[in-house]
């Protein structure tokens, strides 16, 4: 595989198709002397059709990253598209319109709706935005995670892994241009976590979505198809094909 450096410094093969990029990226809290720099700027970008995981020590700047990529939080200088959209010239009007018809959003704290079905929270995002949802992509992906005899059970009713099944699900039903998950497993335990992981390494390979993923477990980001390491608010490396060892001996570095 060919792996060029394109105009943002980010390593991926030739002819990739990007679904995502920061170019000079800039987060600052503060001002003067108490200001601190979470994303000091960084140049990545994140290929369509492929599962890449955020990953750096406490700090780092990768939850930012994230939530700037995904237009739920503001540069104070830089760039940030989805596709060939400036995120940065939008008004909070269309910034809405775009994070609901193009991105999804999966969260560690799962984020369901209590009193409706797991069907109608999977669906919720379409329903808000008055959009029937296409049946036969809807059958396809609650088959990849594996909830259709529970699509009746509301929240309460479903396990935790389940539950963040249905929010695997609801991100992926509207068909968006790329999913964006934070800490997707944190709340469970070891072996719903590995499903959810492997459900969205399925949604990604059988099914052509584009996953963003900030996690700071080496097994889970052992499921992505690359993995790239922030610290003190820049990018500092990137793997591709990673193993859990591998990306536990980067890791390792940190604390050096």
């Amino acid at each position: 595989m060919t792996l060029v450096r394109n105009a943002s410094g980010s390593a991926l093969p030739a002819n990739t198709a990007v679904a995502a990029r920061a170019i000079g990226a800039t987060k600052t809290y503060g001002k003067g002397d108490g200001a601190v720099i979470a994303l000091n700027r960084v140049n990545v970008e994140f290929a369509a059709g492929a599962f890449t995981a955020i990953m750096g020590p406490s700090g780092s700047g990768k939850s930012t990253l994230m939530h700037c990529l995904a237009g739920l939080d503001e540069l104070t200088a830089g760039q940030v598209l989805i596709g060939d959209v400036d995120l940065t010239t939008l008004n909070d009007k269309h910034l809405t319109l775009l994070r609901r018809d193009k991105v999804g959003f999966i969260f560690q704290a799962y984020n369901l709706v209590p009193t409706l079905t797991a069907l109608e929270n999977i669906t919720l995002p379409m329903d808000l935005a008055g959009r029937k949802p296409d049946r036969a992509w809807l059958d396809q992906v609650v088959d990849t995670i594996g909830l259709r005899n529970r699509l009746e059970h509301r929240p309460s009713e479903l396990s935790g892994g389940q539950q963040q099944r249905v929010a695997v699900g609801r991100a992926m039903a509207g068909r968006p241009q790329i999913i964006f998950a934070d800490e997707p497993t944190g709340n469970l335990d070891s072996r719903s976590g590995a499903e959810i992981l492997d459900f969205m390494r399925r949604a990604v390979r059988d099914l052509g979505q584009t996953i963003v993923m900030v996690t700071h477990d080496p097994s889970a980001a052992s499921y992505a198809d690359r993995v790239v390491f922030l610290a003190d608010g820049r990018i500092v490396d990137e793997i591709q094909q990673p193993t859990a060892e591998v990306v536990l001996d980067r890791m390792k570095t940190f604390g050096r």
